[in-house]
């Protein structure tokens, strides 16, 4: 078997999955050999070696014809829509005539099956021209990438179409792409089209822009963004544009440099940056809080870079098809900040006009991102739908004040698991939306209506969930906004401070309040004083996790209202007895915590077990991390228990006394 890449910057990416798999090899049997020289290769091809080659795809220059004749040999060969192409493709193929070649890439050429390209190389021997086909929509419901949007810069900066198809399509068509190196040497030839890209009114236009709609759009985010311009000339004029709009160390002109450009370019010579200084810039571009925010590029890191903060992607070269889509998957990396907030899309602000049409754009497997790569002024036809129908469905007014309206939403409508789910599922939808179209003069007249619809998703999460969590789960942009919104609605009704004893659950009922609200609230007073009381009060858990099943019930609608408050009327109850009781005995919590969960199976001597039990708790201090002392403890427990209990019986209590030596630790 011979794995072969095609370009260093490959086989460093591959080198950590080589090593792993080299390690998974050893000791195998398996003979493993790294060619990296022709004459390596060659060797080891001449020798008819068996076991695993690794080694690059232009080490076949000039390799000898039937080196290798034998038929169980399997060539897997990365980047195959270009790897193959040209004479080392023809080297290979004639030094291992009766080999498998399997082709691995993310664009291959031609969309016809059994046409020329990456099928007619790998392709013949399937009927649908591959053996097994990931799309974008696959990884984008597996969650490796993200959805990519797009939207077209203003009309002033976009190149006229009669430029594009004279120069560009013309030549692009005429010749055909297979990588960024081939579209480099066809935008030479179009000498209109580079003009036009470079215009000092242009580059001052399109850099007013970029700047603008990054810090709007961009930057609040906590994201990052590649400016792509056609060639290296056109990086170095962005780079002296964006410095006078923004602060310098926020955008780096990354391209290849070239001795001659001192005096050629001196303008480009000016803004490149050496190796070193390039290697520190890719690190700090990946993490958020470090400079730079912006790359500007034109060849490099269009290709096997990845950076899962980079967001938006200003693209202001010319391309098409797998260049196109290799280059624009840069920004369709998921990502998720510190915060737990997840990357919602990739962004594409199109200057050139490629995605006017997808279809074209990426005709090599059109089939294959429809519905993947969506128009941003399509998104906001869907923002318009989406609030619409929630502002129908969940505000539409109610009798009584406002206050209580938002109550009977909480605890009648949303009671239930699956319509507070529902609601929360189209909130995000709407939510995303937002973040991505903000800032937005069409959003103006639905700022009230989201607020609202954000007040309800506080207080269903205040009410339901961990209020904590709130601010975490809101996009960036949004969370200010939403924070200033909540505050100028004074309090709300949800996560109501209340006092888990007799007291307060019949002030609550005298008062009117709504009953499936008064038991929310006290279930979450009794978890609330568990989780700060559980060393001081481990007996609060077993209430708390008894209160939460209750609330269960109820949601799931098998309890109705009048039994829910009835059975939490019980744990109150017997919270306030519990109290009493630990009073009047005047011992410790671990062993209250025992005593009482004996006294409830109404045994004759509840105490004397309990310090039976706590005394075996001394001798065996790690039976949490031993499993012998666990077992002993066990044992002790089960003795103490045989005094009044067997069988089945003693088993159950012998499990519920060991959780309360649990909550009391």
């Amino acid at each position: 078997v011979m794995m072969v890449v095609d370009r260093n910057e490959l086989e460093g990416q591959l080198s950590g999955w080589i090593e792993a798999l080299l390690g998974e090899l050893a000791g195998s049997g398996i003979a493993i050999e790294v060619a990296k020289s022709r004459n390596g290769l060659q060797a080891l091809l001449d020798r008819n070696f068996s076991g695993l080659i690794v080694t690059m795809i232009h080490k076949f220059n000039e390799i000898q014809k039937d080196s290798c004749t034998r038929e169980n040999f399997y060539v897997l060969l990365d980047e195959a829509h270009r790897s193959t192409g040209g004479d080392l493709g023809n080297y290979l193929m004639g030094a291992l005539p009766n080999a498998t070649l399997i082709g691995f890439t993310g664009t291959p050429i031609d969309q016809t099956a059994y046409g020329k390209g990456t099928f007619k190389v790998f392709g013949a021997e399937d009927d649908p021209g591959y053996l097994d086909k990931y799309s974008i929509a696959d990884s984008i419901a597996d969650g490796t990438t993200v959805k990519l949007r797009h939207m077209l810069a203003p009309v002033k900066v976009l190149v006229p179409e009669e430029i594009l198809k004279k120069e560009f399509f013309a030549l692009t068509e005429a010749e055909g792409v297979s990588d960024i190196e081939d579209l480099n040497r066809i935008l030479e030839k179009a000498v209109t089209l580079r003009a036009f890209l470079k215009a000092p009114e242009r580059v001052a236009a399109v850099a007013e822009f970029v700047a603008k709609h990054f810090r709007e759009n961009v930057e609040p985010m906590g994201y990052k963004a590649f400016l792509v311009g056609v060639d290296r000339e056109a990086c170095a004029l962005y780079k002296e544009a964006l410095d006078s709009l923004i602060p310098p160390e926020l955008s780096v002109p990354i391209y290849t440099p070239s001795a001659a450009d001192t005096i050629d370019r001196p303008l480009v010579a000016k803004h490149q940056i050496d190796a070193i200084t390039e290697k520190r810039v890719r690190k700090q571009f990946r993490k958020p809080d470090q400079q730079p925010k912006i790359l500007i590029v034109t060849d490099k890191l269009l290709t096997g870079y990845d950076a899962p903060v980079l967001y938006a992607m200003y693209l202001d070269k010319p391309m098409r098809d797998h260049v196109l889509l290799q280059a624009i998957s840069r920004v369709n990396r998921p990502y998720e900040d510190s915060s737990g907030q997840q990357k919602p899309s990739g962004l594409i602000i199109d200057f050139i006009g490629m995605l006017r049409d997808v279809k074209k754009a990426l005709a090599f497997d059109s089939q294959d991102v429809s519905g993947v790569i969506e128009d941003l002024d399509l998104l906001l036809e869907d923002f318009r739908r989406y609030i619409d129908a929630a502002k129908a469905r969940y505000l539409t007014p109610k009798k009584g004040s406002k206050d209580k309206q938002l109550e009977a939403l909480l605890y009648e409508d949303f009671v239930t698991e699956d319509t507070r789910q529902e609601f929360i599922e189209r909130y995000r939808e709407i939510e995303s939306l937002y973040e991505i179209l903000s800032p937005s003069p069409e959003l103006r007249d639905h700022i009230d209506t989201f607020r609202r619809l954000a007040e309800i998703y506080e207080m269903i999460r205040n009410a339901y969930g961990s209020s904590t969590r709130f601010y975490g789960e809101l996009a960036h942009k949004t969370e200010h906004m939403v924070r200033e919104a909540v505050a100028s609605y004074g309090p709300t009704v949800a996560g109501k401070q209340v006092e888990f004893d007799l007291q307060t659950l019949k002030s609550l009922q005298t008062d009117g309040d709504n009953d499936n609200q008064t038991i929310i609230n006290f279930v979450r007073a009794i978890e609330t004083e568990a989780e700060e009381k559980a060393t001081e009060l481990p007996v609060l858990i077993d209430i708390a996790q008894r209160a939460q099943m209750v609330l269960t019930k109820l949601e799931q609608r098998t309890l109705n209202t009048e039994q829910a408050m009835a059975q939490i009327e019980v744990l109150v109850k017997e919270r306030e007895a519990a109290d009493a009781e630990r009073q009047r005995l005047g011992i410790d919590a671990r062993t209250f915590s025992i005593y009482w969960q004996l006294h409830k199976e109404k045994l004759r001597d509840p105490l004397g077990m309990a310090s039976e039990i706590i005394k075996a708790i001394k001798r065996f201090p790690s039976h949490l991390d031993n499993d012998d002392e666990l077992r002993q403890l066990k044992a002790a427990i089960y003795a103490a228990l045989l005094r009044e209990v067997s069988g089945p019986t003693m088993v159950r209590l012998g499990d519920v006394v060991l959780r309360a030596i649990s909550a009391g630790r």
